[in-house]
């Protein structure tokens, strides 16, 4: 056999790109934009970003909050929160954080989740910005 390009390492095994028999997995089961291939946490803070997108349009000022998801709360009072606000401070901006453990258990489908999100949302603005959450949202509590 006569070749025009020598192989560098001709004893080299080739990389198998599937298994001896050829039934091997040739690629990922779905392709990362589809929604099986994003994990509860994704699912969950797109949920959120969702909620705060919709509130955005309504009140700009929200831009210059930080919105945070955390799986549990750190401080275990009486009840379990589902959320919950915290000030501006200097130097800090002011920061709503959802928590999402409790409000996935509290929920049975992705439509509960998401209503309950943004009505968890819409409490830690209203709260944040000293309002009623009827007047940060009016459709609060109708869905």
């Amino acid at each position: 056999m006569d070749s025009s390009v020598p192989s560098p390492h001709p004893f080299e095994p080739r990389p198998r790109r599937r298994d001896r028999h050829g039934r091997g997995m040739r690629g990922p089961v779905a392709p990362p934009q589809v929604p099986l291939s994003a994990s509860r946490g994704e699912v969950f803070r797109d949920l959120v970003q969702d909620s705060v997108e919709r509130l955005e349009r309504r009140w700009p000022q929200l831009a210059e909050v930080d919105f945070v998801v955390l799986d549990v709360p750190t401080d275990l009072e009486e009840s379990v929160p589902l959320g919950g606000a915290v000030p501006a401070a200097k130097g800090r901006p002011a920061q709503i954080v959802v928590y999402r453990r409790p409000v996935e258990i509290r929920t049975k489908s992705r439509d509960e989740r998401a209503l309950l999100v943004h009505e968890v949302v819409v409490e830690q603005v209203a709260e944040l910005l000293g309002l009623a959450p009827e007047s940060v949202d009016p459709r609060y509590g109708q869905d």
